[in-house]
């Protein structure tokens, strides 16, 4: 993200007294966490918990009472141990998703769910409540905290978003915070918030790795720092992995199935292994998912071996994206670990040995993000810091095509905000108008893209295939969210649209987005190359019959006569999946009309010619 801080002539000073009253908020799965700068510090805002202690951390979890009634954070976790279907947590999960993304972890969720591929929603009781409201709850549980701390209303706030989350998660997180009383000054991404805890911003050169899992996202990003300078290189990750997925995996390999309170025991024994070799592990019969009490001793190197495939997962990530920015592990300048889950020794030496470095975990991994945040709130509220964010478009941007193919107009790991824009042109006569289909991925074929938006441009006047013309333009703004419009050049007719998806694409299926686009490149461009050379064909061969109908007095016998076998067996090609014969038969085509094509610009020679005097022809050469 690309951000000016100070505007033409304004002094820091100046800048100083303008300063709004305005917040960071981590936005987390498991737990949300809201800060703010204090004396040039930024500072987490924590209040007291039940049992009399302090705390910055807020669950992620809210109890829809049945007298309609909700309750957010600790409350809301101990009203959910007795009822547990009224209990929402890790709603992040399913924020900006369609019913199918979000099929595979439904049967571990103690709620149901409802919707379609469009949408999602939980069903508590009678009534159905999105993922959005339920962050918006949260959300507004944190303005609350923060305005009494703050003495006053919260004026902005930059929310923290994973930085694989795409188009339709990022919306969904905005509308979340509108929906909460909030405005939404950035959204930023959580290993760029990372770096700006660690102070990396001051003056540092270099490039870092954050590795950040959480509760239940994980993140991998290569920024590159140059004097304060943020350029996000590369960036990739799994936004259904998490600290969850780590207790679901020791309580299936304890318990053989799971429920929630061996999913609760795996946690406290996961925790517990944070600064012990070993931890017990106990279920009580009457909540036991086997109908019998389980006690075991657990080890470090025994949760090591059960978590390694997950594990495993975020190293197939990490290796992806340092092959995306072009680096080695070895090139790197330091590891920032980000996120409750790298709190545990075990992911702590996964990662070392992975990077092959000591990772930087100086910060509190549950509040660095949250730090970051404020860093950022306290720049676009008016504060003194100078920052300047570069992120990057996760996956490649285009239109579909004639033939189905796909034109790329904004490819991966392009630096936002940006733009860019081409001109086509139409296909057919007298054709009045472009539907224009909005993909995202790297496939060559529109079929083996992500659907994002169709929208049409109407009204334009009838004409010649070729002369009508529309000018396309794709703009990125620093949030990431996608505006496309389109204008017709010669009549001046424009449409536009913002490209808000109802359902989110999970970063499981990007990666093997990633994957498919190397292992089927050179099928896809075979597909493209007869998808492009088929359209030629048919528009020769359409435009070839059209002037043979107009102008047959023109052809001799054995013009047409060649015409005819060209057209044949060119028609006959159109049909195959050799492009380079489709390609052939459209130069034979063109070989045997030659003289017709000569004739007709004789003709049209002629006709222009006639009644001119030598001088006047010789005139408008000249000129």
């Amino acid at each position: 993200m690309l951000l000016q801080i100070s505007e033409p002539g304004q002094s820091l000073a100046e800048k100083a007294e303008c300063k709004k009253r305005v917040v960071g908020i981590d936005l987390g799965t498991t737990n949300s966490l809201v800060g703010y700068v204090k004396d040039a510090t930024p500072t987490v805002i924590a209040a007291a918990t039940p049992d009399g202690a302090t705390s910055a951390l807020v669950p992620s979890v809210v109890y829809y009472a049945a007298d309609g009634s909700v309750t957010v954070g600790r409350a809301a976790v101990a009203a959910g141990r007795s009822a547990p279907a009224r209990t929402v947590a890790s709603a992040k999960r399913l924020i900006g998703r369609g019913l199918d993304d979000v099929k595979a972890i439904a049967s571990s969720l103690p709620y149901a769910l409802g919707g379609d591929a469009q949408s999602v929603h939980i069903k508590i009781g009678e009534r159905a409540v999105s993922p959005v409201e339920v962050s918006a709850e949260v959300l507004r549980h944190l303005r609350t905290r923060a305005e009494q701390a703050l003495g006053g209303p919260v004026e902005g706030v930059v929310i923290t978003v994973p930085a694989y989350f795409d188009d339709a998660q990022r919306q969904a997180t905005r509308d979340a915070g509108r929906l909460a009383g909030l405005e939404v000054l950035r959204l930023l991404a959580e290993p760029t918030a990372a770096a700006l805890a660690y102070g990396l911003d001051r003056g540092s050169r270099g490039t870092y790795a954050v590795y950040d899992l959480g509760g239940g996202t994980f993140d991998v990003s290569i920024l590159k720092l140059v004097d304060g300078v943020f350029e996000v290189k590369a960036t990739g990750g799994d936004s259904a992995l998490g600290g969850d997925d780590i207790d679901r995996a020791i309580a299936t390999a304890v318990c053989g199935s799971i429920n929630a309170a061996a999913v609760a025991a795996a946690r406290d024994a996961k925790e517990a292994l944070t600064d012990a070799e070993s931890a017990s592990f106990a279920v009580a019969a009457d909540v036991s998912p086997t109908g019998a009490a389980i006690t075991r001793t657990l080890s470090r190197s025994d949760v090591a071996g059960w978590i390694a495939p997950l594990l495993d997962k975020t190293a197939r990530a990490a290796r992806r994206v340092l092959k995306d920015a072009d680096l080695a592990a070895d090139q790197l300048d330091g590891v920032i670990l980000v996120g409750g889950s790298t709190r545990s020794p075990m992911v702590r030496d996964f990662v070392r040995a992975l990077f092959g470095r000591e990772p930087l975990c100086d910060i509190d991994p549950d509040q660095v993000v949250a730090l970051g945040a404020a860093v950022q709130a306290e720049v676009l509220g008016g504060g003194v810091q100078q920052v300047v964010l570069l992120d990057v478009v996760p996956l490649s941007l285009g239109v579909e095509m004639m033939g189905g193919v796909v034109e790329k107009l904004i490819h991966r790991n392009t630096t936002i905000p940006c733009g860019a824009n081409q001109t086509f042109t139409t296909y057919a006569d007298n054709q009045t108008g472009f539907d224009i289909h909005i993909v995202q991925g790297e496939r060559e074929t529109a079929s083996a893209c992500r659907s994002l938006a169709r929208f049409a441009l109407r009204g334009i006047p009838p004409m010649v295939a070729g002369m009508g013309r529309v000018e396309i333009t794709f703009m990125i703004d620093a949030d990431g969210l996608l505006n496309v419009s389109a204008k017709e050049i010669n009549t001046g007719i424009e449409a536009s649209i913002a490209v808000k998806p109802s359902y989110g694409l999970s970063d499981e299926q990007v990666e093997q987005m990633l994957v498919d686009s190397f292992e089927y490149a050179e099928q896809d461009l075979h597909d493209r190359n007869v998808a492009v050379e088929r359209i030629e064909a048919e528009r020769i061969l359409a435009a070839t019959k059209r002037a043979i109908e107009l102008d047959d007095g023109l052809l001799t016998d054995d013009v047409r006569a060649a015409a005819a076998v060209a057209m044949a067996h060119l028609e006959g090609v159109c049909g195959g999946s050799d492009y380079l014969a489709i390609r052939n038969g459209v130069a034979a085509l063109d070989l045997a009309t030659k003289p017709f094509a000569q004739a007709r610009m004789n003709r049209a020679l002629d006709a222009s010619m006639r009644g001119k005097r030598l001088d006047d022809v010789e005139q408008n050469v000249n000129s």
